[in-house]
């Protein structure tokens, strides 16, 4: 049954990477940065630590709106973490953090897995779960590794490295979705929204010739 209601999509990050995704696939989201400090959750798998802080992200934002009447709300949470080595790689601390770990990634492989926590503010509902790809480093010199991080791009990043980016020259393949090394699985969002008897499709937008107006479908 189509949705009766408007829907708004609230985007809980400051990421542009994940907006620009979400642009590109018919959806523009309203964007609400959660404030949420990443530095104070820990886990012992990767898995559990990107889904708890996804999960945080969206509730935070959830705390700062309330539904209404007229629309239908869903807050997206999402958060990036890689596993690689045994380790649990968000954002580098500094320039000498990024560096080393690059030089122990060159040549090497690890999984990058994102956290999405979907929640549904107008009827009290909640998606949530984790998409994961492998991740192939190419192995590069130092001196590429050098250049890379004096770019400031892979300290603004969980792993210290892009696929959409700078760093995708330094990838020689990966292993699932694309869009979880960007930051936000668009085939999972598409599972999480039909399990809140949505479709993706209810999402999209549709822009008039000239790009001078924005009318929802459906």
């Amino acid at each position: 049954m189509p949705n009766s209601l408007p829907l708004r999509l609230v985007l809980a990050s400051q990421s542009p990477a994940r907006r620009k995704l979400l642009q590109a696939a018919g959806i523009e989201p309203d964007v609400l940065v959660s404030g949420v400090d990443e530095s104070q959750v820990v886990a012992d798998r990767a898995e559990d630590l990107c889904l708890e802080l996804a999960r945080l992200k969206a509730l935070a934002v959830l705390d700062r709106l309330r539904a209404t009447a007229d629309e239908r709300t869903l807050v997206l949470g999402c958060d990036s973490v890689l596993g690689f080595d045994g380790e649990i790689l968000g954002k580098p601390a500094d320039a000498a953090d990024a560096t080393d770990r690059w030089r122990r990634m060159r040549g090497r492989s690890g999984v990058l897995h994102t956290g999405h926590c979907l929640i549904d503010v107008t009827h009290e509902a909640r998606a949530e779960a984790v998409a994961s790809t492998v991740v192939h480093f190419a192995d590069i010199s130092d001196e590429e590794i050098a250049a890379y991080v004096a770019t400031g791009e892979p300290l603004a990043v969980a792993g210290a490295f892009t696929i959409d980016g700078l760093g995708g020259a330094f990838l020689t393949g990966i292993e699932g979705d694309p869009g979880t090394v960007v930051g936000l699985s668009l085939p999972l969002l598409r599972r999480l929204l039909g399990e809140l008897e949505l479709s993706i499709t209810d999402l999209w937008t549709k822009v008039a010739p000239g790009g001078q107006e924005v009318e929802h479908l459906g």
